[in-house]
């Protein structure tokens, strides 16, 4: 059972009573939690490396995808992403928009091609890609970093498996 300590600026225990002053509540050891303050401050920073290409971190981080193989399935794309069918549809479908992918059906299935605007934004989208790990590089060490991956993979995989898999992801 978790239990959370609301507390005033103070610290003081405010045990129910109602404060006008500005209230925290400590939740600092719920995973949840934890883990949504610390997607907003990489969301934060990666938006604004992202910012030059005109892009969201997401659509880049896409295309880098269609860039690097030359073309992808759409399917293989989202679950790769671990997106929802109908949220990869709409992410490739802004790509699309400005000309840096084309799609091809091949029976039900949706192939995506890289274009030559697409494959112009490669430099630009590994600068930004740089330029997001260099803001949080050095905080972890390399043994830190390969060990918070692989516990976050350990507990995706768990929460897939529960949940009955990948597709029940909406945005990253």
């Amino acid at each position: 059972m978790i239990t959370f300590v609301c507390t005033n600026k103070r610290g003081d225990a405010l045990n129910g009573k109602s404060n006008t002053k500005e209230q925290t509540c400590t939740l600092n050891s719920c995973l949840f939690f934890s883990n949504a303050k610390l997607s907003r401050a990489l969301g934060k920073i990666a938006d604004e490396a992202f910012s030059k290409t005109g892009l969201s971190p997401s659509h880049a981080l896409l295309l880098y995808r269609i860039n690097t193989n030359g073309g992808i399935m759409q399917k293989e794309l989202g679950d790769t992403f671990h997106l929802t069918p109908s949220t990869i549809t709409r992410l490739i479908e802004k790509l699309e928009h400005k000309g840096f992918v084309s799609k091809q059906s091949e029976g039900k299935q949706v192939y995506l091609n890289t274009t030559s605007e697409g494959l112009k934004m490669q430099a630009e989208i590994m600068k930004s890609w740089n330029q997001l790990h260099q803001a949080y590089e050095g905080v972890l060490t390399q043994e830190e970093t390969a060990h918070f991956i692989e516990i976050s993979g350990k507990l995706l995989n768990h929460l897939e498996n529960k949940s009955g898999g990948p597709n029940h992801a909406g945005n990253f």
